[in-house]
């Protein structure tokens, strides 16, 4: 979906197509000064990087993986710090739904998939309670000085939260430099302004990235847009294990084929569709009217659709 700054309709796009936390990311940007709209991607550019190299669970040399390995780190990043305060307010909001120090588990049904004669049924009930053991945002004790681990053996992933983080960071910079129309996706969308021609952006929802047709597709003005499914990473071929897992219980998701959540803010979005797939609809609610100026847009397993922003037309779905 094409982006526009401040020019011409007729002025061709400059577009940008990479990576940002492993996933797709794409900026498109109408621009009336071509050199100025590239010199701008550039900066979005280096800007990704950058953060990749504090947020990235798979570059050995960033700062959080330095920080899984060693279980301390010093002098932390201020941006990681920040990131981290970001995460324990959600932590708290949610009552531990979303919970970064979750990777032991993730890290324990990846190991037993990837063995040839993997059971079926998954980790052994022990092996899952030993995982949940060293899961708790709570026990992760950091300020600008230093980041600590309060048990051996514990990890943190920012997957849940940082792709938002980042494309709030993009969004930030590109509003900065004046431009006042773009749609930045960098693993989640986010809306400057609406298009040139004063309409709203449009992004399509679905459960899986390759869906030829979108379930939903939303009007978006200035806000952000995230997904959480299921789908989106399964550990076995059978597709009874994804990667949202309870940090309470060790187990997998099921309730819904998709939780999108829209927000003022990116990381806002991201977190918290990672939290809700964990609540239900009951609890989704009262959440979402504590937080405030979010909408949420459910598929459920069985193909329900239900969202808060129009509870009267979601039949027996009501959030």
């Amino acid at each position: 979906m094409p982006a526009a700054g401040r020019a011409m309709p007729s002025t061709e796009p400059v577009i940008w197509r990479g990576q940002a936390l492993g996933a797709p990311a794409t900026l498109v940007l109408n621009h009336e000064d071509r050199t100025e709209a590239q010199a701008l991607i550039k900066k979005v550019v280096a800007e990704v990087a950058r953060l990749e190299g504090i947020f990235s669970l798979y570059r050995e040399n960033s700062a959080l993986s330095e920080l899984n390995r060693v279980g301390a780190l010093a002098a932390p990043p201020a941006e990681l710090v920040e990131l981290l305060e970001t995460c324990r307010h959600f932590h708290q909001l949610s009552d531990g739904r979303f919970d970064p120090a979750i990777q032991p588990l993730w890290a324990l049904y990846a190991r037993h998939f990837v063995s040839a004669d993997a059971d079926p049924a998954g980790p052994t009930p022990e092996e899952i309670r030993s995982a949940v053991a060293l899961a708790g945002f709570d026990k992760v004790h950091f300020d600008r000085n230093r980041v600590a681990f309060s048990r051996p053996g514990m990890a943190v992933t920012l997957n849940g939260i940082a792709q938002g983080y980042v494309t709030d960071r993009i969004v930030m910079l590109l509003r900065d430099a004046g431009v006042t129309s773009s749609l930045v996706d960098m693993g989640e969308n986010s809306a400057i302004g609406s298009k040139a021609d004063g309409s709203p952006w449009r992004i399509g929802l679905a459960s899986f990235e390759n869906e030829a047709e979108p379930d939903l597709v939303l009007d978006v003005t200035d806000r952000s847009v995230a997904t959480s499914s299921g789908a989106g990473f399964l550990f076995d071929p059978a597709g009874r294990f994804s990667h949202i897992l309870d940090p309470r219980t060790g187990t997998t998701a099921r309730q819904y084929e998709r939780v999108s959540v829209v927000a003022p803010l990116a990381a806002t979005a991201d977190a918290l569709s990672t939290a809700f797939a964990l609540m239900t609809p009951v609890e989704i609610s009262s959440l979402a009217k504590t937080v405030g100026e979010i909408d949420v847009h459910l598929r459920t397993q069985d193909g329900q659709t239900c969202s808060n922003k129009n509870p009267a037309a979601t039949g027996d779905c009501t959030i």
